[in-house]
């Protein structure tokens, strides 16, 4: 393997393990739920949820297991 490769390797591990680095500002996905798929965002410091719970309550299982994944990378405010 080429030195500069292994350089690129070795720094990448060291960013990944320093998660201040990192600051999300737009996330999507797609969550498998027990009863159903749903989309999951995350835009402008605030999540969204496809599915009926979090149409009335403005949270749900999928944005708070999304945040505790995720915690790490997301701006303090929004923790």
């Amino acid at each position: 393997m080429q030195s500069s490769l292994i350089g690129k390797i070795d720094k990448a591990r060291r960013y990944a393990e320093d998660k201040d680095r990192v600051i999300l500002t737009e996330f999507e996905a797609t969550f498998q739920g027990d009863h159903g798929t749903h989309a999951v965002s995350y835009r402008g410091g605030k999540w969204h949820c496809s599915c009926h719970f979090f149409a009335g309550w403005g949270v749900c299982s999928h944005s708070m297991a999304l945040q505790r994944l995720l915690g790490g990378i997301l701006p303090v405010a929004e923790r």
